[in-house]
């Protein structure tokens, strides 16, 4: 390991490794990037500590969905210019595609997606038209590795070697801090740790009294549904972006990671069990699944909302022992499911393991039964 750099970047996910990848293209040799979590051939998809850590961050284990647009994903568009933004998401785009990533799209504009945005306006919902790339979820590592494989001869790559601090003297960065307070040193330093690293950037920023607002906590449902009956939407959006505001209290709840005859799976982090979705590109199930999502936005004096999503979801894990699931009919009517009334729905849930219950708790019962009755 050398004691200087020219750019030093924390973290191995997609907006380092692109940064790594433009940086190398622009001419620059000394560049390290230093990644808490192991090499991409090293990691597990069962195994916690691999989930979101590592070569390609979170997205490594995803259905590997590349959504070509500027409406969702964050709000880039508040930093700087939409066009700026549209042409960085092509550059991006060629990228994807040169390492792999399928040349076919869905969810191109025609009038079958025209027809879409306005029965949707009909039912009270917004629709976003996209393009989507899918690698499927069986693509994404083999992908990861030719990147790898590409930056590994030009970039000093070190893994399961966490930051400590990011090193600021006099106002300036000069590097960082690693375990058994190892000085790097760096001209520039881009940290991008993702979702992996996002209570070490709050105390990081705490720390360097940098001002900060606090992002939006996002908690929800996963509904899975036959494929049959989202048929409709996923044949020519392939994933489906509908935005509901609730009339009374003006709520936004939103469709997100929709999976097209996939699979549910359950995740964990950290001591905290999830679900996700995944869908693949050579194999399929006979249902359709996706999140439904309510933004939570705090103001002060609270200013923690990681704890605030951590704590909802720890509450699930205790009262279902795990994953719950209940059918659309018990939630809307009030009631918690068993495993007679799920054995009875026509929708058989791909995650067999969950535990039936009662998930009115998760969200305000105002926003699961609108929503539901809407979509």
């Amino acid at each position: 390991m050398k004691k200087k750099y020219d750019v030093i970047l924390i973290g191995a996910g997609p907006s380092t490794i692109f940064a790594a990848l433009t940086l190398v293209e622009a001419g620059l040799e000394e560049i390290a990037i230093f990644e808490k979590g192991k090499d991409i051939q090293e990691r597990k998809r069962g195994i916690a500590k691999d989930l979101l850590c590592g070569w390609g961050g979170a997205g490594a284990f995803s259905d590997g969905k590349l959504t070509l647009s500027t409406k969702v994903g964050g709000f880039l568009d508040e930093f700087i210019p939409t066009s700026q933004l549209k042409e960085l998401l092509h550059q991006a785009d060629r990228l994807w595609v040169s390492f792999g990533a399928p040349k076919e799209i869905q969810g191109e504009f025609s009038d079958r997606t025209e027809a879409l945005y306005q029965e949707a306006k009909q039912a009270g919902l917004e629709f976003i038209s996209m393009e989507i790339r899918h690698l499927g979820t069986e693509n994404c590592v083999p992908l990861l590795r030719k990147i790898r494989d590409t930056l590994q001869p030009k970039v000093d790559i070190f893994f399961e070697t966490p930051v400590k601090e990011i090193l600021v003297e006099g106002g300036e960065v000069k590097g960082i801090l690693l375990e058994r307070d190892r000085r790097v040193e760096a001209r520039y330093v881009i940290c991008g740790p993702g979702r992996g690293g996002a209570e070490w950037v709050k105390k990081e920023i705490e720390r360097l009294s940098i001002p900060s607002v606090p992002n939006p906590v996002d908690i929800g449902v996963r509904v899975e549904a036959p494929a049959s009956i989202l048929l409709k939407l996923t044949e020519i959006t392939y994933e489906a972006k509908l935005i509901y505001y609730s009339k009374t209290f003006d709520d936004r709840v939103r469709t997100f990671c929709m999976n097209p005859f996939g699979e549910v799976v359950m995740e964990m982090i950290d001591d905290i069990i999830t679900v996700n979705g995944h869908s693949y590109a050579e194999r399929r199930t006979e249902n359709t699944n996706f999140a439904i999502l309510v933004s939570n936005t705090f103001t002060e004096p609270f200013n923690d909302p990681i704890s605030y999503g951590k704590y909802i979801a720890r509450l699930a894990n205790l009262l279902g022992q795990g994953v719950i699931i209940q059918r659309l009919g018990d939630l809307l009517d009030g009631r918690r499911s068993t495993r007679e009334r799920i054995h009875r729905c026509i929708t058989h849930p791909t995650l067999s393991s969950a535990t039936p219950g009662d998930l009115s708790f998760v969200l305000p019962y105002r926003h699961l039964t609108l929503i539901m009755r809407q979509y």
